[in-house]
């Protein structure tokens, strides 16, 4: 890879990673193909989060974001599929701040109302708990995650469970690129 490539791909990288996280890369952002956030991917979401850390108790993770036809189920409204993909995103962008590699174990959705295409909306991601276990920090990570409509009317809601890994044996298994 030339310098001039590299640059560019460091600029993206920044684009599609919260200022406060930089240095940090996800194994999604590293490989750069995560549906939801990565920005090399052409079919891809390309969500970009601000987090909020400033009560370390209560993480979040926020995106707004608007879809086109090309994420349509409904007429008019964002596939059921897409839903549970953005919920699980907003979901996972918890773990980062929490320094933790973590993958989805569990999920469940509650489908509340239509969610339109062609609108502005924001999807919300919330930490709930991670128990700990003899004083250390568990691997389960609890988080819920919501897309409101810009009057911020809730249409869809969804809990998830998160299991901690170890990256070194994504890495080891030849699933991931290496740790930067």
């Amino acid at each position: 890879m030339t310098e001039p490539e590299r640059n560019s791909e460091t600029s993206d990288n920044a684009r599609h990673t919260p200022i406060s996280m930089d240095g940090n890369p996800t194994i999604d952002e590293r490989a750069n193909h995560c549906f939801g956030c990565g920005p090399a991917n052409p079919q891809g979401l390309h969500l970009t989060f601000t987090t909020d850390t400033s009560n370390p108790e209560a993480i979040t993770a926020t995106c707004h974001f608007q879809l086109d036809r090309m994420h349509e189920g409904p007429p008019g409204h964002i596939h059921g599929g897409i839903v549970a993909a953005l919920l699980d995103e907003a979901m996972s962008k918890l773990n980062r701040p929490l320094n933790v590699l973590a993958m989805t174990r569990h999920m469940e959705i509650d489908y509340l109302r239509p969610v339109p295409l062609y609108q502005p909306l924001v999807l919300i991601g919330r930490h709930l708990n991670r128990p700990a276990k003899d004083g250390t920090p568990g691997r389960k990570l609890f988080h819920q995650a919501e897309i409101q409509h810009s009057d911020g009317t809730v249409l869809a809601r969804s809990k998830g469970l998160f299991i901690a890994i170890d990256e070194k044996l994504l890495f080891a298994a030849g699933i991931t690129p290496p740790p930067a």
